[in-house]
């Protein structure tokens, strides 16, 4: 069978992005045909793919969105497939991977009231209503429960078109003897034995809450937080975090590293990891430092908190957020001899085969509904 797969951007660092990559390198194993639609491409290519670059000449991102979705159906008519699969949300689609929150919930929530009278909002109420809405006939492959109560409140009757997937955690991180690795990751980032590496790692550091982290770190006690050394990994621009780190008075104990490929390792020499994220759909650091025995500290409104509940492997905040429980629970978790629980249980929970199946899973998936559809 011949897959489209539409994806605005690919870089190899977002969790939308691996994802994606996992299940065409699972259809490609499959033997299936496979073209990709994308803007931009970083990183290594996947052997066995067509890629088809789709140019755009507009600086207004909606206009680049609306382009896009046009020649990319223009070319599907010219250039059929069997089932056609985004990764973002846009007219068209046979099958959503909804790596992305609920968008109606997200403004809501989080915008002011005036943005519904913005274009943007405009365009990606459109854009989720062709998916989700009432006269769409597209299914999606979701991540969590938390994702199928948001779609189901803001688009009734859409359940029947949602599946949801097991996690698709690769299978690097599955544990490993991490003594050496942790000695030499600290060793690298001159820590002694009684400094606190506070790990966060994702790439978009607004939505995955960097300001609050920092805000934590510098309600640490005086002593407590002499010990800390908080690094950031992800692809983003980290200037307004380390001017709010300097305003902080802990610009000392702040670094930020870009994107990168050796993540297990500093999930090795980690004492925590710090996930405070305002929305996510998954959020698989989560269960990637889960399974690799760091203790997380997280949101409810992550779709993948629950692993850490169901783990034992952490601490999660309520809804709604409130700093101040964020700030208690960082004290309380650097300081409790809870800690080796949480890392033997967030282990022994990595065992489950489940947690490495999505892209089989989904796999299987496009291909029954690309047969039915046949």
């Amino acid at each position: 069978m011949k897959f489209g797969f539409l994806i605005y951007s690919y870089f190899p660092y977002g969790g939308q992005q691996r994802d994606f990559f996992r299940i065409v390198q699972e259809c490609v194993k499959r033997n299936h045909e496979v073209v990709v639609y994308t803007r931009k491409w970083q990183g290594d290519r996947l052997d066995g793919i067509e890629i088809k670059f789709v140019p755009d000449n507009s600086r207004s991102r909606i206009r680049v969105y609306r382009q896009f979705t046009r020649r990319v159906i223009d070319d599907l008519k010219i250039n059929p497939c069997d089932i056609v699969v985004g990764f973002n949300k846009m007219p068209g689609l046979d099958v959503y991977f909804a790596a992305d929150p609920c968008f109606a919930e997200k403004a809501e929530h989080q915008r002011g009231a005036y943005y519904r009278f913005t274009p943007r909002y405009r365009h990606f109420m459109e854009y989720e209503n062709a998916v989700f809405g009432p006269h769409s006939r597209t299914r999606a492959l979701i991540l969590s429960s938390r994702q199928r109560q948001a779609f189901e409140k803001y688009y009734p009757g859409c359940g029947s078109r949602l599946y949801e997937v097991p996690p698709g955690i690769g299978e690097d991180r599955k544990p490993v003897d991490a003594t050496s690795i942790r000695r030499d990751l600290r060793a690298e980032l001159a820590l002694n034995d009684n400094d606190l590496l506070v790990l966060q790692i994702g790439s978009g550091f607004r939505v995955k809450g960097v300001d609050r982290s920092l805000l934590a770190v510098a309600s640490l006690p005086d002593e407590l937080q002499k010990r800390v050394n908080f690094l950031l990994i992800g692809q983003d621009r980290p200037a307004r975090y380390l001017r709010q780190a300097r305003r902080l008075g802990i610009a000392q104990r702040f670094r930020v590293f870009p994107g990168r490929d050796d993540v297990p390792r500093f999930l090795a020499g980690g004492d925590l990891l710090l996930h405070p994220a305002y929305s996510e759909s998954a959020g698989y650091v989560l269960l990637e430092a889960t399974i690799a025995g760091l203790p997380v500290l997280t949101t409810s409104t992550c779709g993948y908190a629950s692993h850490v509940l169901k783990a034992g492997s952490g601490l999660v905040c309520g809804e709604p957020f409130r700093q101040s429980e964020l700030n208690d629970n960082l004290r309380l978790m650097l300081t409790s001899d809870q800690r080796d629980s949480w890392r033997q249980n967030g282990m022994a929970y990595g065992k489950q085969d489940i947690l490495y199946s999505m892209p089989r899973v989904a796999a299987d998936y496009l291909e029954s509904f690309a047969q039915a559809m046949g």
